[in-house]
């Protein structure tokens, strides 16, 4: 599985980002490889609209199954998400992209 995370940097020890479409990064953990990888987001901060449903189309195009993020997608981007089948948790954004994590896996998080 693919989980997805808002985030200001690209290693497992970078700070979330708390924001959704405006988010520095995204990186993508595959639990089956245990691999990291990362996408830059910030090709969006001179777009006045649509940040949010770019943002949930970049995701579908990697094939998150769940995103972890601070505050949440706003609503657009929330119907974008909901229509993929992509889960997101919120309540993040003050934790390390591995405190997040593990948080998911301990059932901390808050489904949005």
């Amino acid at each position: 599985m693919k989980i997805a995370f808002t985030t200001k940097g690209t290693e497992w020890d970078s700070k979330m980002d708390p924001r959704f479409g405006r988010t520095e990064f995204f990186v993508v953990y595959n639990e089956d490889t245990k691999e990291l990888t990362s996408v830059d987001n910030k090709d969006v901060e001179n777009d006045a609209h649509g940040a949010g449903p770019k943002a949930a189309q970049r995701l579908f195009e990697l094939k998150a199954e769940v995103l972890i993020t601070g505050n949440g997608p706003g609503g657009n981007a929330a119907t974008v998400l909901q229509k993929t089948g992509t889960t997101c948790y919120i309540g993040a954004g003050e934790m390390t992209i591995k405190e997040a994590y593990d948080a998911y896996k301990n059932n901390d998080l808050k489904k949005f």
